[in-house]
């Protein structure tokens, strides 16, 4: 079998989460602090905090901003429900948005419609890899209607004088907008090392923090590094200067990175421009090379001039078909022992927000893309064979759908 996303552990790995178990700071400790200066140094921006996954580091943030009861927060209907289940977490109202046909990301020309004196953030989501429209976004936000229409309750909310934008990274660590990498395109972006992402440490993530003036970007990273870790002062390896008192300032999360993790992800860091990225694209070309002469087949867009995506997850949708053709389609490459997924059930389809009162028909570019959508297996040591059989699998599978009918 063919699995979809196994995650790439080599010796090289191996052996420094040995090196972390030998040194005795399994928890957060200076590991974790070189994996953040890495992650600044490879995306550009002033400041960055590792934390225990994607999902903590946007709540923190939110719970910063001064987000809660009352408070609007835009997301993209079409995302993972952490993304909104974050929002809920706060006590705010996540505010659906349809996405673009293209490139699954968030139809900007739709968001205007959607601001009100509530709304406080817009969190866009780079599906697949792929960055949204940063800078109409930004535009769309500083235009003086909106600007005028913000309603800042809390003295970070005064200072940025505008609505926040939140970039859910999960998928694009690596990739570029406009010539510069994400981690540099919005107020604060938040990164998740998940299994299955293309730089993983098991579990965690990273707030990589790039607020303008008058915010102090380091003195966020204390504040956030005390945030993350029960409001606590001092963590572990600030006492062992020898001075053990500490104070708790708030009730804080925990949400810290440990050095275990850390350890993972400074092998894949070093490597990942290298290697990961490089052959990631690679099996993207491949793919798309083989279903390009398919009238049935729609390739995703991962390069333009502006945009290069991070080669996360390959999103092909096949025209003409409903959801249950796209669900037994997957069926039948599943018994030919290959791996595939759907990247994702719009948010108004799941339960709980389907009870919010959230209805599927209002995106309906969402649901178009999701009905026929199908993800592909995209991991390092996907051989060039193994991409075959997957193709191979995908081509008769659907093929035999479509006689079907």
């Amino acid at each position: 079998m063919i699995p979809f996303s196994p995650p790439k552990i080599n010796q090289e790995i191996i052996e420094e989460i040995t090196d972390t178990l030998k040194s005795g700071w399994i928890t957060t400790g200076p590991k974790t602090k070189l994996f953040e200066k890495k992650i600044s140094e490879y995306c550009g921006n002033p400041s960055t905090l590792c934390v225990s996954s994607a999902t903590a580091g946007l709540e923190l943030i939110l719970r910063w901003f001064g987000i809660g009861e009352g408070d609007e927060v835009i997301v993209p209907a079409y995302t993972y429900c952490a993304t909104a289940n974050v929002v809920v977490h706060c006590g705010a109202k996540p505010v659906l948005a349809d996405i673009n046909k293209d490139d699954f990301c968030i139809d900007v020309s739709k968001l205007k419609s959607l601001i009100t004196p509530n709304t406080k953030v817009i969190i866009p989501v780079d599906i697949a890899g792929y960055p949204a429209d940063y800078d109409s976004i930004f535009s769309l936000v500083n235009e003086q209607d909106v600007r005028s229409k913000f309603n800042a309750k809390t003295q970070e909310q005064k200072d940025l004088g505008r609505i926040l934008i939140l970039s859910d990274a999960a998928h694009s660590f690596g990739a570029f907008y406009k010539g510069k990498r994400t981690g540099v395109c919005t107020d604060i972006t938040v990164f998740s090392f998940h299994a299955v992402k293309n730089l993983t440490t098991a579990e965690g993530g990273a707030i990589a923090l790039n607020l303008p003036e008058p915010f102090e970007n380091e003195k966020l990273y204390s504040f956030f590094n005390i945030m993350s870790l029960h409001g606590q002062s001092k963590d572990a390896l600030a006492k062992t200067a020898g001075n053990w008192r500490y104070d708790v300032i708030s009730a804080g999360y925990k949400a810290n990175m440990t050095d275990i993790q850390a350890s993972m992800g400074l092998v894949e860091i070093k490597l990942y421009d290298k290697e990961t990225i490089p052959r990631r694209k690679e099996i993207f070309d491949m793919y798309s090379k083989a279903f390009a002469s398919f009238s049935w087949a729609k390739c995703p867009l991962y390069e333009n001039d502006t945009n290069t995506s991070s080669y996360h997850v390959y999103l092909l949708r096949i025209n003409g078909i409903d959801e249950n053709m796209r669900d037994d389609i997957i069926s039948r490459i599943f018994k030919k022992e290959v791996a595939v997924n759907v990247h994702f059930q719009p948010l108004p389809l799941l339960s709980f927000y389907k009870n919010l009162g959230y209805k599927m028909g209002d995106y309906p570019v969402s649901y178009s893309n999701y009905a026929c959508e199908i993800s592909l297996p995209v991991y390092f040591d996907l051989t060039n064979n193994d991409v075959e059989t997957v193709i191979n699998a995908v081509k008769t599978s659907v093929e035999e759908v479509l006689k079907s009918v």
